[in-house]
């Protein structure tokens, strides 16, 4: 059986979900997972629906079946095949954490995608990088390059075919262009000490003010830094008897768990944009299942 999702966003109306079962139900689809989100704030409605062909229809057949159906509801809906893996870029500058959690990920199978690059600002892992068999690109940038750089980088995303950018504690600050062209395409992630402290050492500027938790935010990025959509948070608690180098190395921890699983919830079509939001849907059963150990 090929295996599918669907995913839906429409302005609120009665009878889509009745539309989406029936037609997957005509269409010899057994539906295994479903989730959906009526916003009366904002009037939209948000669908994601798992489902098995047992007719074994190719992706083509099914979207040409249910377009009528799309333009009745005013959909703007997609149907996704389970087994392709999403090409994903990640970008990386000198703290590694978050780069070496999501290479063990990706090799034990726990986010099933296709990393066909890494590019960073220094080469401090290209060792890394290339024994995993990936391609390695190091762009130096600085204030006079910036446009030819981000030009460079934008040619690899397109020459791989990469359908997202990880920023995996990138130090670099996108352009308002490249923000654009990927627009709900780059994720990035961060500490959630913003707007308190900013700058320089805010795990320090946090153990100074005595804190108590310690937190890491990933969103979509978008011209107004650090301001996106955002896609998965949490916390840590610390106490007084932490240290500042305590605060860092808890905080990288909740960074490279909380990036995944932003990852996670964007390869597997979870996450809906909602004006200035995001609608993430819970996982499907077996998402999270990994291919092996170690």
């Amino acid at each position: 059986m090929s295996r599918y999702c669907l995913t839906v966003a429409c302005p609120t109306k009665r009878g889509i979900v009745a539309a989406i079962s029936t037609y997957l139900a005509e269409t010899g689809c057994n539906i295994t997972d479903s989730s959906q989100y009526d916003d009366t704030g904002t009037g939209r409605f948000f669908m994601r629906v798992s489902f098995a062909s047992e007719q074994g229809l190719a992706q083509a057949d099914l979207e040409a079946g249910f377009a009528p159906i799309a333009k009745e509801f005013a959909m703007a809906a997609k149907f996704h095949d389970e087994r392709e893996k999403m090409k994903v870029i990640i970008m990386v500058s000198r703290f590694g954490h978050c780069l070496n959690d999501l290479l063990y990920r990706w090799r034990i199978g726990a986010l099933p995608i296709d990393i066909v690059a890494v590019i960073s600002n220094h080469m401090d892992y290209q060792k890394v990088v290339v024994n995993h068999d990936i391609p390695f690109h190091c762009i130096k940038v600085t204030k006079e390059n910036k446009t030819a750089a981000e030009a460079e980088q934008m040619r690899i995303v397109h020459e791989a075919g990469a359908e997202l950018i990880v920023l995996a504690r990138y130090m670099q600050i996108l352009s308002d262009q490249m923000c654009k062209e990927m627009s709900g395409r780059i994720i990035n992630i961060h500490h959630s000490f913003l707007p308190s402290f900013k700058g320089a050492n805010p795990y320090k500027q946090a153990y100074e003010r005595g804190v108590k938790l310690i937190g890491a935010t990933s969103h979509y990025v978008t011209a107004d830094l650090d301001e996106g959509p955002i896609i998965e948070q949490d916390t840590i608690r610390v106490t007084h008897a932490q240290s500042p180098d305590d605060y860092v190395s808890l905080g990288r921890d909740v960074e490279s768990q909380v990036l995944a699983r932003a990852i996670h919830a964007h390869i597997h079509h979870r996450v809906f944009m909602n004006g200035n939001k995001t609608v993430v849907f819970p996982a499907s059963p077996g998402s999270y299942a990994s291919e092996r150990m170690g």
